[in-house]
């Protein structure tokens, strides 16, 4: 079976995590995959290697200075519609993990990971046509699919995660680099994904200044990792560093890292906050229960479902507040966060697929 998977991006986000780890795990099912994307900034390869078995496809996607959100991702889907679609004709299966991957491929496969609700009229409708037009529908978690079957009748099938529980689970024995990020950090609490709306990035950090660390954590640091992102969040960090210097609150920025770095970095952390306004799955908080890390998640249905009692919820910012306190000075048992995490494998994931694979190819 010939697959392509097409995502937006060669830069460390989480719809690009799972489309690596989804590509590499139908490969070692038998699969022939390529993963199509688009290459910025001269990119010719993802942020980490990609297994055997898995080809790379990167499309040259030139930066334009200027160049309004609206703008450069309608011509993202251009560029990549044109380099796809004179092979599309070489696959059995086109699978979009993304709204931008998914308008330059349709009628595809379509993941959808979570719903947006964009105010720019173009990324509004390139979010509509990548939910109402791809041949199939994939969520990644039961209440994702709901809001698909409410918002437009379609009824999804759900395919959860894989995590890579033995990798952050090693970060957690990584003695060496645990102690390099205690001797830059500190004691931290951390959040991954970058300071955009969508991760509340402001909520955690009004809830950070209303925290009063437990005794053992005097010193206690925020700290913010990841951020790669094709659409423009300026205006959001400017007032996100206007509110942490007016609460007091200097937040620590690693940005993006080496895939090598982030095991250590998150099994180093006091804990780990994960206060999305919306998640698809949350594979974050899933890879610091790997770690033994405790989480605070946001109450959302979706985090609900997948993370069941392992983690700490909070519905606003005193309750975030409150959750941190408790998860610092009495964390829930690590045993049972890391069992769950063990349970989602990419290969459970990857024959689900091939499963759905096979009854559209037939």
């Amino acid at each position: 079976m010939r697959v392509a998977l097409l995502t937006y991006s060669t830069r460390p986000r989480g719809g690009v995590v799972h489309t690596l780890a989804l590509a590499e795990s139908l490969a070692a099912l038998g699969a022939e995959v390529d993963v199509w994307t688009l290459g910025r900034g001269g990119d010719t390869a993802f942020f980490r290697p990609v297994g055997p078995g898995v080809g790379v496809r990167a499309v040259p996607f030139e930066a334009r200075d200027g160049e309004h959100v609206g703008d450069r991702i309608m011509r993202s889907i251009a560029v990549l519609a044109q380099a796809f679609a004179p092979r599309r004709g070489g696959y059995d299966i086109v699978h979009a993990q993304d709204c931008i991957s998914a308008n330059a491929a349709l009628p595809c496969v379509r993941t959808i990971h979570h719903l947006d609700n964009f105010t720019t009229p173009q990324l509004a409708a390139c979010h509509e046509r990548a939910v109402t037009e791809p041949a199939y529908r994939i969520c990644v978690s039961a209440a994702v699919a709901e809001e698909v079957r409410l918002g437009w009748g379609f009824t999804p099938a759900v395919i959860p995660n894989g995590v890579d529980a033995a990798r952050f689970a090693a970060g957690a024995r990584d003695a060496a680099g645990r102690a390099r990020w205690r001797g830059t950090l500190g004691r931290y609490v951390l959040a991954l994904g970058g300071i955009e709306p969508r991760k509340a990035s402001i909520d955690l950090v009004e809830a950070f200044a209303r925290l009063r660390p437990p005794p053992g954590h005097e010193g206690l640091r925020l700290v913010f990792g990841g951020g790669e992102t094709l659409f423009d969040y300026r205006d959001y960090r400017a007032a996100f560093d206007a509110r942490a210097a007016e609460l007091g609150v200097t937040p620590e920025i690693v940005g993006v890292l080496a895939e090598e770095e982030l095991p250590a970095l998150v099994a180093e952390a006091s804990a780990l906050a994960m206060v999305s306004a919306k998640e698809g799955f949350g594979l974050a908080g899933m890879e610091a229960l790997a770690a033994g890390v405790p989480v605070v998640a946001r109450d959302l249905p979706v985090l609900r479902e997948v993370y069941g009692d392992t983690v700490a919820f909070a519905r606003d910012v005193p309750g975030i507040a409150a959750a941190l306190a408790r998860q610092l000075s009495g964390p829930l048992p690590p045993g049972a966060g890391r069992a769950l995490a063990a349970s989602y494998t990419w290969q459970r994931a990857a024959a689900a697929h091939l499963a759905v694979y096979r009854e559209l190819i037939a």
